[in-house]
C-alpha cells in the first residue's frame, strides 16, 4: 500500500565509497529536521498537493533521499512526538501521552538524544524544545543543555511562540528564547523566528570543521500563531484570490520553513560534507485542522489517532552510503532514528539501552524488507484514544469501544471492518491493552521523583561526568575565540 505513487527504483540500495568498512569509514554528521503541524499534502513532493503548495526544496531533498510512504510520528501532538524522538523509545515509557505530559518534562537522569554519540561529536538544538519548562530558572534542569546539549537557540516548555517578538510572548508562562543557558537580550531577536532558526543551524553548520556534528533543527513552522511576513501573504493572495486567508498565511509560513530546508542542504554542500552527512526530515504530526492544514487522503487531523494525525512525509538522506531517488513501503515510525543513528556509528553493541525503535539501515540497505511487525499508539486519558497497526491491518479506538481498518484498500479509514472481522479486532485490541500495562510499568520505574534510570538504559555516572566536562572545555575555548576577535 502506497499514498505517494512513486515508481520504487532497483535494489541498488547500498552505495559504500570504495574500500571503506566500518573501521575506516568517517563517522556521518547527523541532521534531523523537524517541522511542526506541516499537513501531509502541504508538502508539493506529494503529487495530491493542493495547488497552493510549493517546497521545492523540500521536493528536491525527497528526489535525491530516500522517501517512505508509510512513515508516522510516536505521537498525535508535539511534545509526545519529541520526547520518543529523544528516547527511541515510545514515550509513555516516561508517563507522557499529551502536550502538557511533554511540556512538563520527563526524569531529566535519564538519557537522550547526545548522550549516545561519541565525545568527538558538538551537538546544537535550534529551535522548539518543548520537553521541559523553564519555571525553575537559572537551574534550568529540563534544558538542553543539562541533557547532553553543547550548543543551543531555543525556546523552553510552550507549544508555539511569536514569529516576530522574539523574546517572549504572552501566555501561561514566560516564554524567551535561549542562546545556550542565557536568554537572548536587546539586539538578539529580531527578525522573523524561522528565519532566525535556519540563521542558526547555518552558522553552526559552518563552524564545524573537520569534526563531527548532531544539529537537532526543530522548526515550530507551520505551528500557530499564523504569522508571516506581510509581503509573502500579499503575493500568495494575489496569486490565489480565493484562498481562505488563514491558509495563505499557512503558505507563506511554509514558504520560509522551506527556504530553511534549503539554506541548510546548500551549507552542507558547499561545506564538502553533504557525502557523509545523515539527514532525517519529517514533521512531528498531522496537520492543525485549526491552521488550515492539508492531510490529504489522510484522515483526522494533529491529536487525532487516525492516520491524518499522525502520519509524515519522511526522508533519510545518506549519499555516501544510500542510494537516493527511491521510495520504501514498509511502515517506520520516529522512534528509528536514534537506533539508526547509533547502527550508523557503529556503537549499537557498545549501548545497554532496550530500544523500542530499530535501526533503519537493514530496511534501507536491502538487508530486510520487514520492520516493525506492530506499531502502537495511546493519547492517555480523559479521551483515551488508541491505535494498533500490524501488518496492514489498523484497530482503532476509544477505550472499549473499537474500529477495524485495512490500510492496504483503505487508507482513508473510511470501511470499519470491525464487524466482519470480530476475532481480529478484539486481538488487536487485546495487543494494545498489554502493550499500555507495559508501558504503565516502565513510567513508574522511571518517573522523576523515584528511582534513577533502571541499569538497562542507564551507564556509569563517571562517563557522563568526564563528558560534560569536555563540552565544558569546548565551549570555554569557543567563547575565548570569540572574545578574542
Amino acid at each position: 500500500m502506497q499514498i505517494f505513487l512513486f515508481i520504487i527504483t532497483g535494489l541498488i540500495l547500498f552505495s559504500p565509497t570504495p574500500g571503506l568498512t566500518a573501521a575506516n569509514q568517517a563517522p556521518p554528521n547527523i541532521v534531523v529536521i523537524l517541522t511542526d503541524d506541516q499537513g501531509y499534502a502541504d508538502i508539493s513532493f506529494n503529487p495530491n498537493h493542493p495547488k497552493e503548495v510549493a517546497t521545492p526544496h523540500m521536493d528536491a531533498l525527497a528526489r535525491e533521499g530516500v522517501f517512505f510512504s508509510q512513515a508516522y510520528t510516536s505521537g498525535h501532538v508535539c511534545s509526545p512526538t519529541r520526547a520518543g524522538l529523544m528516547l527511541g523509545q515510545y514515550q509513555q515509557r516516561v508517563g507522557i501521552y499529551t502536550a502538557g505530559d511533554g511540556g512538563r518534562g520527563f526524569n531529566p537522569k535519564m538519557k537522550i538524544f547526545p548522550s549516545f554519540l561519541s565525545d568527538d561529536y558538538t551537538s546544537m538544538v535550534a529551535g522548539k524544545w518543548h520537553l521541559g519548562l523553564d519555571n525553575d530558572y537559572p537551574q534550568l534542569k529540563w534544558h538542553a543543555l543539562n541533557r547532553g546539549f553543547d550548543e543551543c537557540y531555543k525556546f523552553m516548555g510552550r507549544g508555539g511562540h511569536d514569529y516576530f517578538k522574539l523574546r517572549g510572548v504572552k501566555g501561561p508562562e514566560y516564554a524567551p528564547i535561549y542562546r545556550n543557558r542565557e536568554r537572548i537580550q536587546e539586539g538578539d531577536y529580531e527578525g522573523y523566528l524561522t528565519t532566525r532558526l535556519t540563521e542558526e543551524a547555518v552558522s553552526f553548520i559552518d563552524r564545524q570543521k573537520q569534526k563531527p556534528f548532531f544539529l537537532y533543527l526543530a522548526y515550530n513552522a507551520v505551528h500557530a500563531p499564523a504569522q508571516a511576513p506581510k509581503e509573502d501573504i500579499d503575493r500568495i493572495q494575489k496569486k490565489f484570490p480565493k484562498l481562505d486567508k488563514k491558509r495563505a498565511i499557512l503558505m507563506a509560513m511554509l514558504h520560509h520553513l522551506d527556504l530553511g530546508v534549503g539554506a541548510v542542504v546548500k551549507k552542507l554542500k558547499n561545506k564538502g560534507i553533504w557525502e557523509n552527512t545523515l539527514l532525517f526530515f519529517l514533521t512531528d504530526n498531522g496537520g492543525a485542522k485549526a491552521m488550515n492544514a492539508n492531510n490529504g487522503i489522510l484522515r483526522g487531523f494533529k491529536g487525532s489517532l487516525y492516520e491524518g494525525g499522525i502520519r509524515t512525509p519522511w526522508v533519510v538522506s545518506w549519499p555516501a552510503r544510500l542510494a537516493g531517488g527511491r521510495t520504501v513501503d514498509a511502515p517506520v515510525i520516529s522512534l528509528d532514528i536514534l537506533p539508526t543513528v547509533i547502527d550508523a556509528m557503529g556503537a549499537k553493541d557498545k549501548v545497554k539501552r532496550v530500544f523500542d525503535g530499530k535501526s533503519l539501515l537493514p530496511l534501507l540497505t536491502g538487508k530486510s524488507t520487514v520492520h516493525h511487525p506492530v506499531l502502537y499508539w495511546n493519547s492517555g486519558e480523559p479521551k483515551g484514544e488508541w491505535a494498533v497497526r500490524e501488518g496492514d491491518w489498523k484497530a482503532h479506538g476509544f477505550k472499549q469501544k473499537y474500529e477495524l481498518y485495512d490500510l492496504a484498500s483503505d487508507p482513508s479509514e473510511k470501511t470499519d471492518l470491525a464487524a466482519k472481522r470480530p476475532e481480529l479486532a478484539k486481538r488487536l485490541a487485546k495487543r494494545h491493552e498489554t502493550w499500555l500495562a507495559g508501558m504503565i510499568q516502565s513510567a513508574g520505574k522511571n518517573k522523576t521523583t523515584g528511582p534513577e534510570e533502571r541499569a538497562a538504559t542507564s551507564e556509569p555516572r563517571s562517563r557522563d561526568a568526564a563528558r560534560e566536562k569536555k563540552r565544558a572545555e569546548r565551549r570555554k575555548s569557543r567563547q575565548k575565540k570569540k572574545q578574542a576577535k
